[in-house]
Order: C-alpha cells, then sequence, then structure tokens
C-alpha cells in the first residue's frame, strides 16, 4: 500500500479540472445559467484540438502553403486557414444557441438562425491568427469572441453618436465592453486555451494523454511592468512621430524587443511575462491593420481582466464602436505601465 501523504503533493485540484467541468462549476454561480457556454466552449475546444492536429501534421498532410485565393482582407489565404475555417464552422453550426458566425476569412456572416428559433449567441473568430509562419514552425493560434443576440430593444443606446437606428444595426456589431466570453487557443510547444468570461482569465493546457483541457492557472495576472515591447520594427519609418520617439526612449532605458509575427503568440509572452504589444498605423494602414471585431476586442478583453490596459488612438479598444464587421484598428496593449509610457510621447491629435 503506498503512502498517501508522498503521492498527495504531486497532485493538485487544478490539474484534474478541465475545461468543461470548470465552465459548469462557473455556471453554478448564476442562478439563471443555461448551460449554453458548456455547449459553446465544447464545441471551441473539439475544433481547437482537431485544427492543433492540423497543425502538427501540416508537413506530414502537405497543406503548407497558399491556398491560391485572397481573402475579404485582401491577404493570401494559406491552405490551413480554410481547413481551420472549415472546422470552427463545422463544429460551431450545429450548436442550436448559436445565432451567428463570422470569420475573418469570410465577407459576410453566416446566419444559422434568430433569437426565437433559440440562436443566443454571435460567435466571432479568426481561424488561424499567425498563418504566414505555419510553414516555419512557428506558433500561430485562433481568436474568438462571444455576443449575445441582442433584441433590438436591448441593443438601443450601444450606438449612442451614430445616426443609424438601433435596428439598422447587426446585432454582431456590438462594442467590445458587451463581450460575454473571449478567448484564443495558441497551437506550439503545446496547445493552449486561454479564456475569460469576464471573471478573469483562466489557463487551460492540452493533456494528449486524456484529451482534455485541463485547468493549469487561475485568475492569470499580467506583470504591471516588464521592459519589452512587441512590435515590427520593420516599419519604424512609417510610424508617427511619437511611436518613433517611444522606441527611441525604449532602446536608451535598456528595453528588449520580442516579436514573433503572430498577434496570439506575442500576446500570449506579454500576459505571462509583461510588456507591451503595439499595431500602430502606418502609412499603408493609417487606421491600422488588426481587425476590431475578432482580433483586437477579444484580446483586449483578456488583457484588461489580467489586470492590464488596451487602447486604440487613446481610447479603450473596449469602448470603440464598430461600423463593419472586418473593420480595422490600431493597437496598443500590455502592463499597465508600460502603456503608460507610451502613452507620455505619443500625442493621438497627430496620429489621426
Amino acid at each position: 500500500m503506498p503512502d498517501l501523504d508522498i503521492l498527495r503533493p504531486h497532485y493538485t485540484s487544478d490539474n484534474l479540472t478541465s475545461l468543461q467541468s470548470h465552465i459548469l462549476s462557473e455556471e453554478q454561480q448564476h442562478p439563471g445559467a443555461t448551460g449554453d457556454f458548456t455547449w459553446i466552449l465544447s464545441a471551441i475546444a473539439l475544433a481547437a484540438k482537431t485544427i492543433g492536429n492540423k497543425v502538427r501534421r501540416a508537413r506530414i498532410e502537405d497543406v503548407l502553403g497558399d491556398h491560391g485565393d485572397i481573402n475579404v482582407q485582401g491577404e493570401k489565404q494559406q491552405k490551413l486557414d480554410v481547413i481551420a475555417n472549415e472546422i470552427i464552422m463545422r463544429c460551431l453550426g450545429d450548436r442550436a444557441n448559436i445565432a451567428i458566425l463570422a470569420s475573418e476569412e469570410d465577407e459576410h456572416p453566416v446566419v444559422l438562425r434568430d433569437r426565437a428559433e433559440g440562436g443566443r449567441y454571435c460567435i466571432l473568430f479568426d481561424p488561424l491568427d499567425g498563418s504566414s509562419n505555419i510553414d516555419f514552425g512557428v506558433g500561430v493560434g485562433t481568436i474568438f469572441t462571444v455576443f449575445r443576440n441582442e433584441r433590438r430593444n436591448e441593443s438601443r443606446g450601444l450606438f449612442e453618436n451614430d445616426r443609424r437606428q438601433a435596428h439598422d444595426v447587426p446585432h454582431y456589431l456590438q462594442p467590445g465592453f458587451r463581450q460575454a466570453a473571449a478567448g484564443y487557443i495558441l497551437y506550439g510547444s503545446s496547445t493552449i486555451f486561454v479564456l475569460t468570461t469576464g471573471n478573469g482569465v483562466d489557463m487551460f493546457v492540452l493533456d494528449q494523454s486524456i484529451g482534455s483541457f485541463v485547468l493549469v492557472e487561475r485568475h492569470l495576472k499580467i506583470p504591471k511592468s516588464n521592459k519589452t515591447y512587441s512590435v515590427n520594427e520593420a516599419y519604424v519609418d512609417t510610424f508617427p512621430e511619437g511611436y518613433q520617439k517611444y522606441l527611441n526612449w525604449a532602446h536608451q532605458n535598456g528595453y528588449s524587443s520580442r516579436y514573433i509575427g503572430s498577434m496570439v503568440a506575442d500576446v500570449h509572452r506579454m500576459l505571462l511575462k509583461g510588456g507591451v504589444f503595439m499595431y500602430p498605423p502606418t502609412k499603408t494602414h493609417p487606421g491600422g491593420k488588426l481587425r476590431l471585431m475578432y482580433e483586437a476586442n477579444p484580446m483586449a478583453m483578456i488583457i484588461e481582466q489580467a489586470g492590464g490596459k488596451a487602447l486604440a488612438d487613446g481610447q479603450r479598444i473596449l469602448d470603440k464602436r464598430p461600423t463593419d464587421l472586418h473593420e480595422r484598428t490600431t493597437v496598443l496593449m500590455g502592463s499597465a505601465e508600460e502603456v503608460d509610457h507610451v502613452m507620455e510621447h505619443v500625442h493621438f491629435d497627430d496620429v489621426k
């Protein structure tokens, strides 16, 4: 008979908590919960496992390289972009509580059902962020956000400064502070699922031996500061003057540059280690390049829930009023003190 006191220190309750059981326990704290999130996140988890397997086997199955088409963003689609998009659509498409699915890869959202038919949620996603790096084994990821499919009378007031009437605004075009949940999956040396439902940020890792995402850290907090910045400095000459001044200041003060070229990988590193992630305006993309609805918004929610800051042109990202599914934005997010350092140099009246 083994000594259980010796064995016990090697086990933790978190390692035995799956993503599904974690969400179920969270829902039990809310008497009005319907279990919808469990169904949605179960489908996203299934999609993540499938995509992760495709990413690991990409060279073996010869699904690297360009697909040959151009997506709505005007970008070349990678083969795995198309595969990942189809996987998510299929996994989420049969969930009876989903009204709308909207992807970076598709010009228009897919309307599955209306609210009267049980469609309570809208899911927006980037199926494979950083896919141009997939040929080289660099970490890539999936980003997603969940909005409630608000009734028209519930959505009034969301666009106070918008001349359009509430009934003319698609229900998925809601500001980021209305997100019900947001997360990303990083496909790297391990498959990592980071999630927030508005009650902190939790991190799960796929345990390949049991085929389940298990909880490894609750209530992640981003460090308040770290002398690290993440930005594509190849375009520094096209950045507004304030960003150039910040980078000169950072160089003079011993900062390190860490840029992977995949938003999921860059933000994940920053979430754990601290620092600041920037995608400033450039001459080519004066309004920014990252997509507000399914890249900036979900990442901003995660960063804020972890205690950081997330801004666009000096404004809180989650307060921005979207006008289009594929709307682009600048991004400045990370440790609170590091974002403040950037703000000390950038004057956004000069950026616009």
